[in-house]
């Protein structure tokens, strides 16, 4: 089995992997990071989005060893050291933004991406970066508010 090394989290981790291994199955089997979601294994719903070198990625269509040498940040690693949440953490949690919780750190990592490398200025945009998400009880609307909320203050942590 071939042996990879690489960046999660901001901790260096290295393990021998099969070769084809997923990368959301690395995450959450290997590192035993479990909130990173795997809903469909066919890269539609979203629930296993991480980011990879800082842009958002669907890990369940992604070998690990595709991954070698990068860097890898969890839903796990977008809270401050001390546990304090991510802007968009937070807006998530004031603004209603989950239900069941399953789809929660999928949309969180899309959402975090979509504010710091996309066009988010209107609803219909942030509708429109999130298709890629799918979530079966909000509705949306209340995940739409939390990225409009926190949208000005993930801007400034790119």
């Amino acid at each position: 089995m071939p042996s990879i090394t690489l960046k999660v989290n901001g901790s260096e981790v290295s393990r021998d992997v099969a070769p084809q291994t997923l990368l959301s199955e690395f995450i959450r089997e290997h590192l035993r990071l479990t909130g990173t979601h795997v809903g469909c294994d066919t890269s539609q719903c979203g629930a296993c989005t991480v980011h990879l070198n800082g842009r958002a990625v669907k890990s369940c269509a992604m070998l690990a060893t595709q991954a070698a040498g990068q860097s890898v940040t969890t839903i796990e690693g977008v809270a401050a050291a001390d546990g304090t949440l991510h802007p968009m953490q937070e807006a998530f949690n004031a603004c209603h933004g989950l239900q069941c919780g399953f789809c929660t750190p999928g949309m969180v990592m899309s959402a975090i991406d979509l504010v710091q490398h996309h066009d988010c200025s209107t609803e219909a945009k942030i509708r429109e970066g999130l298709e890629g998400n799918m979530c079966r009880c909000t509705g949306y609307q209340n995940i739409v508010k939390a990225v409009v909320q926190a949208a000005p203050a993930t801007k400034a942590m790119a």
